[in-house]
């Protein structure tokens, strides 16, 4: 039976495609309460639009921010308990990847941008978040990590050593929260997004020859993993690292 999340609040970070709007609109769907944020104000609105034209009984509020910077942070936790009076559930869903192949070639300034970005600012917001209301009131944690934090590509390495250092992070930030706070991660493959489009558009069938099931994932694939780990459902479950990836891993390859 799926629990019903009426009456939470959630607020869900990159959420103005991809990942993140399928996250938005399967709590929804559930009667949760959503606020979106993103970096570009106009593409994030449009998905506000097209979420509150599903007619999910849970309503959603967009508010642009960057992830990386702390006052775009700390407005997104403001907003959220402003607008709903609780924030439940965090979905660190930002992510960027602007370096590809050799990392003796890669720009480290770079580099550290990927860090700040997938790392520092997960950290950030559920700093944010833990002093706003789940210090007080708990809640619980997705951080959206990759399989490339779990084993070695050779063409997105910085990418994936910050997908490994945040899968730490989980495990460290459950350990220190609990017991009324639960911090888990996913670990997608490639999924059928924008922001993963180099790795599959050149010839998708390819792509998908090397997963068990054949296909490259879908946002809802992601999704409804994630607000399982967000709902009561997973109660018991806290600093796991649940990989979707259409059995990927389980071949020993990437």
């Amino acid at each position: 039976m799926t629990t019903d999340l009426l009456g939470r609040s959630a607020l869900v970070s990159g959420a103005s495609r991809g990942i993140g709007k399928a996250v938005a609109a399967e709590l929804l769907s559930r009667g949760a309460n959503v606020l979106i944020t993103a970096r570009k104000p106009g593409p994030l609105e449009e998905a506000a639009e097209e979420l509150r034209a599903l007619g999910h009984r849970g309503q959603v509020v967009a508010l642009a921010g960057n992830s990386g910077d702390a006052e775009s942070r700390a407005a997104a936790v403001d907003r959220v308990i402003a607008e709903f009076g609780s924030l439940d559930i965090l979905i660190n869903n930002t992510g960027i990847n602007p370096v590809f192949g050799a990392l003796m070639d890669a720009d480290l300034d770079a580099v550290r941008k990927i860090f700040d970005v997938n790392v520092v600012a997960a950290l950030g917001y559920l700093q944010a978040a833990y002093r706003a209301w789940m210090r007080d009131h708990g809640g619980a944690v997705v951080n959206v990590a990759s399989v490339a934090g779990i084993r070695s590509t050779g063409v997105i390495g910085a990418y994936g050593a910050s997908k490994a250092a945040l899968i730490r992070l989980t495990e460290e930030l459950a350990w220190q929260l609990g017991p009324t706070i639960r911090v888990n991660a996913v670990a997608p493959g490639v999924v059928k997004t924008k922001f993963a489009d180099a790795l599959y558009s050149a010839d998708e069938e390819k792509a998908a020859s090397i997963y068990p099931m054949k296909r490259l994932g879908s946002p809802e694939d992601v999704a409804r993993l994630i607000v399982f780990l967000a709902s009561p459902e997973a109660d018991w479950i806290t600093g796991e690292t649940v990989r979707v990836d259409g059995g990927l891993l389980a071949t020993g390859g990437l």
